[in-house]
C-alpha cells in the first residue's frame, strides 16, 4: 500500500510503498504448491513431496519470482492512488530489504506527468491568412516537370551549364613532387571526390577529348588517407557530353503525366499549389495556437523527457552540420578544416543553450497536446492508423506492409505513428474550436 509520496519537485517524485508480509507469504506458499505439483522428486510421486523439501531446493527461486511479481503490482497500484503517470522507469533508493514473514519496505524515485490545471483551449484568435495561386507559380511549376522529364543526349557541341559531362583521368602530380606514378591507381578509385566544387565553371566552352587542369586538396575525411591534406595538380580528359532536351509542354505533355489536356494540366496543378499553400497556413495557425496555450499555462516538463529531445535536436543538427560540411569542404584546405572545427566547438555552449529552449518548448507542447486531447476523449483507432500507413505506403510507392515492418524495425511498434495521428486529431479540433479573425 501507498504510505506516502515525497514531492522533489512538481514532475519528481518519492513514493514510500509497503507490501503486507502476509501478502507476501500467502504468494509464496502458492506458488511452492504449484512448484510441488509439477516437481518430479525421488521417492514421492507428483504433488506429493512434502512442503518444506520443496521449499529447501526451491524456496529461493520462488522467492524471486514471487518478488518480481509482487514488487511492480504495488508499485502500479501505488501510482494509481496518487495519480501520477510516470515517464521514466522508477529508480529504488536502497536496497530491497527482504526477509520472511516481514514486510516489505520500498523508496523509489521516479519522473511523472505534470499536472496541468485549469486548461484553457477554446476561442483562441487566429488571423485568417488568405491564400492566392498566380499564373506564374503555375508556369514554374510546369518548367520543373518539364525538366523532370527531360532527356539527355549525346552531343558534340560545346559545354554548357545543364550538361552532364563524363570524365577520364590523365594525369596527376603531388604539388611540389616529382613522381606521379603511384598516384594513379588511388586516384583512379575515388570517383567525383577529385572534382572541386567549381569544375563545371572549368568546363563551359569545353568539348569532347579537351584537357582540363586543374588543381584540388584533399581534407581528412577522402576515401585515400595518404592524400589527406595534399594539393593535387590534375589533369582530366572531356570523355563524353550529354545535352538536356526538353519536351514540348503540349497536349502530348499533359496526357503523359495523366490529364487531358494543358487546361486540365494546369487547373490541377493550381489546385495543387494551392492545398499545398493552404496546408502551410493551417500549420502556421496550429502553431500559434500552441504557442499562445503554452502562454497561458505555466508547468515543469520532466528532465528527462526534455533531455531526450535535446539529444535529438543535437544529433538533427550534428547530422546538417555533417551533410554542409561534406557539400562544402572537397576542396577545403586543412588550415579551413581546423578554424570550421574551432569555431563548432567555440559555437557549442550556445548551441546547446539554444537547443534547450527549443527542446524545453517542444516537451512542453506535446505535453499539453496530450493533457487536451485525454480532456476531450480522443481516441485513435486501428483503422486511422491503417488509412495512415497506406497513405505514406503511397507517398513512398512501397507497400503498407514496408511501412510497418519499417516502424515496427525503427521504433519497436506503431505507437509512434498511433500518437502522432493523436496529435493531429488533437491539433485539428484546436483549430477548429479558434475563431478565425480576418486580417486587415
Amino acid at each position: 500500500m501507498l504510505k506516502s509520496v515525497e514531492d522533489i519537485n512538481t514532475t519528481k517524485k518519492r513514493l514510500r510503498i509497503e507490501i503486507p508480509s502476509d501478502v507476501i507469504e500467502k504468494e509464496i506458499g502458492n506458488s511452492l504448491e504449484k512448484v510441488r505439483q509439477k516437481a518430479k522428486i525421488p521417492g514421492f510421486r507428483p504433488g506429493r513431496a512434502p512442503i518444506n523439501l520443496i521449499e529447501r531446493r526451491f524456496g529461493k527461486e520462488v522467492e524471486a519470482e514471487v518478488l518480481d511479481k509482487i514488487i511492480p503490482e504495488y508499485y502500479s497500484k501505488a501510482l494509481k492512488e496518487a495519480e501520477l503517470m510516470p515517464v521514466t522507469t522508477p529508480v529504488f533508493d536502497e536496497k530491497i530489504d527482504f526477509k520472511r514473514n516481514n514486510p516489505i519496505n520500498l523508496s523509489l524515485t521516479v519522473e511523472v506527468m505534470p499536472k496541468i490545471e485549469n486548461l484553457s483551449y477554446e476561442n483562441m484568435k487566429v488571423e485568417d491568412i488568405p491564400v492566392s495561386v498566380d499564373d506564374a507559380e503555375v508556369e514554374d511549376y510546369l518548367k520543373k516537370l518539364q525538366g523532370e522529364k527531360a532527356m539527355y543526349e549525346v552531343s558534340e557541341k560545346e559545354i554548357d551549364t545543364d550538361d552532364l559531362v563524363s570524365f577520364e583521368y590523365v594525369d596527376a602530380k603531388i604539388a611540389g613532387e616529382e613522381n606521379a606514378a603511384a598516384l594513379k591507381e588511388q586516384i583512379s578509385k575515388m570517383g567525383n571526390e577529385i572534382l572541386p566544387p567549381d569544375i563545371m565553371e572549368k568546363m563551359i566552352g569545353k568539348k569532347k577529348d579537351d584537357i582540363v587542369e586543374f588543381a584540388t586538396t584533399f581534407n581528412g575525411d577522402c576515401k585515400s588517407k595518404e592524400l589527406a591534406g595534399k594539393t593535387i595538380d590534375m589533369k582530366v580528359a572531356i570523355k563524353e557530353i550529354k545535352k538536356k532536351n526538353l519536351p514540348e509542354i503540349d497536349d502530348e505533355f499533359a496526357k503523359d503525366l495523366g490529364f487531358e489536356n494543358i487546361p486540365e494540366m494546369k487547373e490541377k496543378i493550381k489546385e495543387k499549389i494551392f492545398a499545398v499553400k493552404k496546408e502551410h497556413i493551417v500549420r502556421i495557425q496550429k502553431a500559434i495556437i500552441v504557442n499562445k496555450i503554452l502562454e497561458a499555462h505555466s508547468f515543469e516538463a520532466p528532465e528527462t523527457l526534455v533531455r531526450r529531445e535535446l539529444e535529438s535536436l543535437m544529433m538533427h543538427e550534428s547530422l546538417s552540420q555533417r551533410e554542409a560540411k561534406e557539400t562544402t569542404s572537397i576542396a577545403g584546405s586543412p588550415e579551413e578544416e581546423k578554424v570550421v572545427a574551432s569555431r563548432s566547438q567555440e559555437d557549442l555552449e550556445k548551441l546547446q543553450t539554444e537547443l534547450k529552449d527549443k527542446a524545453l518548448k517542444n516537451v512542453q507542447a506535446s505535453l499539453i497536446i496530450d493533457a487536451i486531447g485525454q480532456k476531450e476523449g480522443i481516441t485513435v483507432t486501428d483503422d486511422e492508423v491503417n488509412e495512415r500507413i497506406s497513405l505514406i505506403a503511397q507517398k513512398l510507392s512501397a507497400t503498407p506492409e514496408a511501412v510497418k515492418n519499417f516502424y515496427h524495425y525503427k521504433e519497436g511498434s506503431l505507437e509512434g505513428l498511433r500518437h502522432s495521428i493523436f496529435e493531429d486529431k488533437v491539433m485539428d479540433m484546436l483549430l477548429s474550436k479558434a475563431i478565425i479573425e480576418k486580417g486587415e
